[in-house]
């Protein structure tokens, strides 16, 4: 799971051109959103299309769980872990 984890915050800063942070100064169980990195629903989008690529998960416009997937770097983990083991 570390190592998912890594590369989700390397995802998170190369997608997003993040210049000012380093994927290890994100905390894993911090907000990515408003408070914690800063990141809006435009960056959503972004992020969501970056992490399909990688790992093949999606994410569906219409579903209540994206906040809770997106809240943090442990809840993005613990999603695409599950996702990849029922697909």
């Amino acid at each position: 799971m570390d190592e998912l984890k890594r590369q989700i915050k390397e995802i998170i800063v190369s997608s997003l051109e993040l210049e000012d942070i380093q994927p290890e100064n994100i905390v894993d169980d911090e907000p990515i959103f408003g408070a914690g990195l800063g990141l809006d629903s435009i960056d959503a989008l972004e992020l969501g299309v970056a992490l399909k690529k990688k790992f093949g998960v999606k994410f569906s416009a219409e579903s209540k769980d994206n906040k809770k997937h997106f809240a943090s770097v442990n809840a993005l983990a613990e999603f695409i872990a599950k996702e990849k083991q029922i697909g």
